[in-house]
């Protein structure tokens, strides 16, 4: 592998600074030289591969580290193959005196194999070349390429060539017309020695141990234009880089340096522990080069730890674009390496000139392709959204625009846009094509040039106020460059947004982190196999759309990595400093009370704290802290360093080896006067507050001590004490009392806005963020008051003490049923299947086993939230708090006199709100936990009349649900019920059930099916009403039942309004017409026509309303009153009455017409396609369901087709074609529906407007029908 880990924008390395003297020992910095060693000539480049088919100018050849100073340090062994590569990435490059030789810049970084890391700076120039014998090969090396072009231009390699070959066989072709082309080469790359000038780059490099990247540039910056300058330089160059390498120091955190180049002061400055770490690029070239969304776009490949490719032809574009570690250009014999199974992030080098069809690439479709130079990206497949998309953009391209920076980056940007004012640096203005240096002119001139103007047409742009930078406007105590500064603004509003928003995402983290049992060297040992963080508690208090990135965020190595680091420190003192950044926010937005109520809400927060890190910034420039040490002459011999303009020197190594040896000002003075500056600031500070100012923060002060950290109120009465409490009780109240109201809104949907109950904003929030609202809630609640906080949930911990407190006085008696049954020996009579089985046992313990039973759930805030939720789909939870708050004795254990939960009027107010969540059903547990195993029991119902009950088959069903089903179950036919457990088939839509036929009576009267889930409680009816048997009804085996969710029995004063139930199976109805056809239930075509609108109306709702909110659509198909029922019953009007003792069914009239639509398309009795292409389609449709492996009746075949024909929009073609055939006129009555023209067009009309939606079948409906 490379030496070298990757080109990145650096983080802070304050961490690793324990002490201030360790400033001021001898500052690690190395200056190196990088170019051509006339000794050992030219030699091709191994690194760049082969590339003779070009000119020599435009090869590239090995570079040499010529020198570097110091010589050796023991801190540092100097790697020269690693920095000679990262200086020079392509080697040496040849110009003549026609070619653009302007400097170009680009940094690196150096990480080694101890994890250690150092920057570098370097900038490339172009030097004379000088040696004769250099170019005499320049020269040789071009008569050989040219007698090759000459060649090639004379051989007919290609077909092209060959034809033209044939082509003009008869005329000869004479040598002159090659000189052209020749000619055109020579022109374009030709080196003549005795006409040209020959350049080869050059580089020098800074290596320092922090990244300041705008100071390092300067310095390299005015030491290139002191040899290029027609004057010297005042001192020899020795003097500027000794005073760089060793008299200049690394400020501390928070403060800022000033020093000297060779013409003019830089300044540095250094961020705070307490602001994001240090950041000295020009961010804007980011968003210039991409866009904000492509930078977003790769902002989440990176944080998803996908494999990304950049590409461009400048080597600082491959830095500028994203700070992560990478190699940072891949050479193009290491190509192999993109071929890596693992995550990367690598930097390709692009000569310009290649297409990027011709790069072969792997692994294409997980690789995000990024085209820096055409300002393009390509994504992986189904990359996931970050959260909050769009917002996101829009706040950094409102600060983007507020600096003058184009959103859209500068493919889209026009120049005015581009040179935006007074940010970026004329260096960038001047060469838009690659943002390299433009010129040697460094900024310290600049600024007396009047030449240089903003350029007019300031003010507002896009509503959004552009920043004025006029050089007149100048802040006279700004220390450093007005485009610095900008470029720091600049800088700050874009981390701060992106800072922003991932604390408002993992604001509550630290409650999910799983803290290892173990001692720390168990710990290290089995990591790998141990969870550090309850991801499945975490995702379920997340809103719907977080859900896709934050899933697989949590999955990535630096996630894993970061909840590592927490678990580590103990202590503010041995956290990183990124994190313990990252966690002051955090306890930022807590203390500033912005959790409550809208942490973790899916409406978007933009950020707030950009004008407190910006005036930091401001203070550090507009007051230095440190002047370092002006350079000097130093002891050298007399003619050394001579200058020689256009010339880079040799430089001394004697006086640039060592240091100072003693220097009293550095070991002394210097700590000294940054501890005086420290206690100057302070005094300062305080200075500035009038006497009211510091009268009122002594109080505060005070008070703070003593009203907050020492409540003296524990002799206080209740009463007094709710006084007391009153601001506190009562924000929880009012808090609770909008919690619940908005969900309630949330829940009814908008039919409840339009009643004037809430705002329409309201629907859009989803109910997964406000049920995590409500869990921080009772968190708070219970947090209140606590004598002794005990783990991470107080709701948790109190609901363990009364679990224990429980178990200890109730030990289950011997001989009572499964836990969370009532013992009940006599089961109730059925009154049509109600209650056919018992009911579950109300026990707030029962209902914690359950939650103590999952696995996936790991923390004690995640077992906290995962019963609230259950709690709250059983509605059972101000019963369940209710029942533990009983326990007067463990509360008073537990919570101090002025707790909110020892207030009973609040208290009993809390549990009201609360008891108002019965007014709707929730499915909070179900739709979360779908991983789960979960219990269920069901039981067959049989009808006592008829015979049913001598039943002689083997019964089976199959539950489906939402999310999954069970597949084939036996269901035992002595006791007809069965308890198993399978993963979480979600709300349950259908059963299917028959029998195998066996037997000497098996012939079936079921009554109903019931299904009941044992952790949730949710019990469905699915009614049937059928037989089930041949010979008898139908003669179907098998059945598909719709089912209910029946109301559970709870107390009268908790049995509140609530939801309606759901549809079901329409075989009450259907019993009537197949039992007894003569005595079925007449409705007139009024009746008929209402019942078919009502049952399309209901499906054109479903389509219409947001996906999250609609319900099944198997119930409006097939339940009661839905599109099958209302056909149904299309069809029975005016069907002519069946012979005695012989049901006839609707699938008897459409098979008939089957048979004759057959004949008739075989004897071509119509010519028309249209009718042919229906009816192919119809009779297709009837031999797949005629040939279905499935025992389904005649009624199960009509149900199959009408829904084949709802998914595949046909129904109103069958219903034309099925009132124009000659066998309705047999088998219906002149009044019949079917045979009123007007009636079936008004039909058709309505079944017409299905088209425009996609229906999709449940499974158990199409089952056994491959169409």
């Amino acid at each position: 592998m490379l030496p070298v880990e990757g080109i990145r924008v650096p983080l802070d390395q304050s961490q690793n600074d324990h002490r201030l003297q360790l400033r001021f020992l001898p500052v690690r910095r190395l200056f190196v030289i990088c170019g051509l060693d006339t000794e050992s000539g030219l030699e091709p480049d191994e690194l760049s591969g082969e590339n003779f088919e070009q000119s020599p100018l435009r090869r590239t050849f090995k570079s040499k580290v010529l020198a570097h100073y110091p010589d050796n340090v023991e801190w540092n062994p100097f790697d020269q193959d690693a920095v000679g590569m990262l200086c020079m990435p392509k080697g040496l490059s040849f110009r003549t005196q026609v070619d653009s030789r302007e400097p170009q810049f680009h940094s690196f970084i150096i990480t080694r194999e101890d994890g250690s890391r150092t920057y570098g700076f370097a900038l490339t120039f172009f030097e004379e070349v000088t040696s004769k014998q250099i170019c005499s090969a320049m020269q040789t090396l071009y008569h050989m390429h040219n007698a090759e072009q000459y060649d090639i231009l004379h051989t007919p390699t290609s077909p092209q060539g060959l034809e033209e070959q044939r082509h003009h066989h008869t005329q000869p072709r004479p040598v002159l017309h090659a000189a052209p082309a020749i000619s055109r080469l020579q022109r374009f790359n030709s080196y003549d020695i005795s006409r040209d000038t020959l350049y080869v780059s050059k580089c020098i490099c800074l290596i320092t141990p922090m990244a300041f990247a705008q100071a390092c540039r300067k310095v390299l910056q005015q030491l290139h234009q002191a040899v290029s300058s027609p004057q010297p330089p005042p001192l020899p160059l020795e003097s500027y880089i000794y005073n760089i390498l060793y008299e200049v120091p690394l400020p501390p955190s928070g403060r800022s340096l000033k020093f000297s180049g060779v013409y003019g002061p830089i300044v540095c400055q250094r961020p705070s522990t307490s602001e994001l770490p240090l950041f000295d690029f020009a961010i804007s070239e980011m968003f210039n080069l991409l866009g904000v969304e492509n930078v977003l776009q790769l902002f989440t490949c990176a944080l998803l730890e996908m494999q990304i490719l950049l590409y461009s032809q400048h080597y600082q574009r491959l830095m500028t674009v994203w700070q992560h570690v990478y190699v940072p250009i891949l050479p193009a014999s290491l190509l192999h390496f993109l071929d890596a199974p693992v995550p990367y992030l690598m930097g390709l080098h692009s000569n310009g000139q290649d297409d990027r069809t011709k790069l072969e690439l792997p692994q294409e479709a997980n690789l995000c392709f990024v085209d820096i130079d055409n300002h393009f990206i390509e994504l992986p497949e189904e990359l996931p959204q970050f959260p909050n998309k769009l917002e996101f953009i829009q706040e950094i391209s409102e600060v983007l625009m507020s600096f003058g920076v184009s959103p859209e980056g500068n493919l889209h940007s026009s120049d005015s846009q581009a040179k935006y004012r007074g940010f970026r640096s004329v260096d960038m203005v001047s060469d838009k094509r690659n943002g390299n240096l433009a010129s040697p002119l460094n900024s310290y001139l600049l600024r007396e040039n009047e030449t240089i103007a903003r350029p007019p047409g300031s003010g507002k742009r896009t509503g959004l106020e552009v920043r004025e930078d006029a050089s007149s406007n100048k802040d006279p105590r700004v220390q450093c460059d007005e485009e610095e500064l900008k470029m720091h603004q600049l800088n700050i509003h874009v981390r701060e947004v992106f800072a922003n928003r991932f604390t408002q995402m993992f604001a509550d983290y630290e409650v999910f982190v799983i803290q290892p049992s173990q001692d720390k060297e168990s710990w290290f040992t089995n990591r790998d196999q141990m969870q550090n963080f309850d991801k499945a508690s975490f995702l379920s208090d997340q809103p719907e759309p977080y859900l896709p990135f934050l899933s697989r965020f949590l999955e990535t190595q630096m996630f894993a990595s970061f909840i590592d680091g927490k678990i580590l420190c103990h202590d503010d003192e041995e956290k990183e400093h990124t994190l313990r950044v990252f966690d002051a926010r955090v306890d930022k937005i807590r203390m500033l009370n912005v959790r409550t109520p809208t942490l973790r809400t899916s409406m978007y927060q933009k950020c707030t704290n950009i004008e407190e890190s910006e005036k930091s910034i401001e203070m550090r420039v507009q007051k230095i802290d440190h002047t370092a040490l002006h350079p000097h002459l130093l002891d050298m011999k007399i003619g050394q360093g001579r200058y020689e303009q256009g010339f880079f020197p040799r430089l001394q190594s004697d006086v640039l080896s060592t240091g100072p040896t003693s220097n009293k000002w550095t070991k002394r003075s210097a700590p000294a006067q940054w501890r005086r500056r420290d206690r100057q600031k302070q005094h300062a500070e305080h200075l500035y507050l009038d006497n009211d100012q510091r009268e009122k923060y002594i109080q505060e002060a005070r008070n703070l001590g003593t009203t907050i950290r020492q409540p003296k109120l524990s002799n206080l009465s209740p009463s007094v004490i709710a006084q007391t409490n009153w601001k506190f009780v009562e924000g929880l109240l009012k808090e609770c009392r909008n919690k619940t109201k908005r969900m309630l809104v949330e829940k009814m949907g908008r039919e409840a806005v339009e009643l004037g109950h809430g705002e329409v904003s309201i629907t859009g929030v989803e109910e997964n963020t406000l049920i995590a609202s409500l869990c921080d809630l009772l968190e708070r609640i219970w947090s209140h008051g606590l004598q002794i906080k005990q783990g991470k949930s107080a709701l948790w911990s109190h609901l363990l003490h009364y679990q224990e407190s429980k178990e200890k006085k109730n030990a289950t008696p011997a001989g009572l049923g499964p836990p969370g049954f009532i013992h009940d020996t006599e089961r109730r009579k059925s009154d049509g299947g109600g209650s056919a089985m018992p009911p579950l046992k109300i026990s707030l313990i029962q209902d914690m086993r359950h939650i103590q039973n999952i696995g996936e759930i790991k923390t004690d805030v995640g077992k906290a939230r995962a019963w609230v939720r259950l709690s709250m789909e059983k509605k059972l939870l101000s019963r369940h708090l209710k029942q533990l708050l009983s326990d007067h004795e463990l509360t008073k254990k537990l919570y101090k006199r002025y707790a909110f939960l020892r207030c009973d009027d609040e208290k009993e107010q809390f549990l009201y709100h609360l008891l108002s969540f019965n007014a709707v059903d929730y499915f909070c547990f179900t739709n979360v936990f779908t991983t789960i195993m979960i219990p269920y029991h069901v039981v067959v119902v049989p009808s006592k009349k008829l015979g049913g009950s001598m039943f002689t088959a083997n019964p089976w069903v199959c539950v489906s649900g939402e999310l999954a089903e069970t597949g084939v179950l036996q269901v035992p036919r002595n006791t007809l019920e069965i308890t198993f457990e399978c993963q979480n088939l979600g709300k349950l839509t259908t059963v299917q059930m028959g029998h195998d036929n066996t037997g000497l009576y098996a012939k079936w009267l079921v009554e109903c099916v019931i299904v009941r889930n044992e952790i949730t409680g949710h019990t469905y009816k699915f009614p049937c009403g059928r037989w089930l048997g041949k010979g008898v009804d139908d003669g179907s085996l098998e059945r598909i039942l719709v089912g209910e969710l029946m109301t559970p029995s709870t107390e009268n004063d908790e049995r509140m309004c609530r939801t309606p139930p759901m549809q079901q199976s329409p075989g009450m109805m259907r019993r009537f017409v197949t039992i007894s056809p003569n005595s079925k239930p007449k409705l007139n075509t009024g009746q008929i026509q209402e019942g078919v609108g009502e049952a399309i109306n209901g499906i054109v709702k479903h389509f219409h309303k947001p996906e999250k909110e609609r319900g099944s659509l198997t119930l409006l198909l097939c339940g009661e009153y839905g599109l099958v029922w209302a056909l149904e019953q299309v069809f029975q009007h005016g069907f002519k009455s069946p012979r005695l003792f012989k049901n006839v069914f609707i699938w008897d009239f459409l098979e008939k017409s089957q048979v004759y639509f057959e004949s008739a398309e075989q004897r071509e009795v119509t010519p028309d396609e249209n009718w042919q292409t229906r009816v192919r389609h119809f009779c297709r449709f009837m031999r797949a369901i005629n040939n279905t492996s499935r025992n389904i009746g005649k009624d199960g075949k009509f149900q199959m087709l009408v829904c084949l024909g709802a998914r595949d929009h046909l129904l109103h073609h069958w219903i034309a074609l099925l009132a124009d055939c000659p066998i309705t006129t047999q088998m219906y009555e002149d009044i019949a529906l079917i045979k009123d023209r007007s009636l079936v067009n008004s039909l058709i009309r309505v079944l017409q407007t299905l088209q425009e939606f996609n229906i999709t079948l449940e499974a158990s409906l199409v089952k056994g029908v491959g169409i």
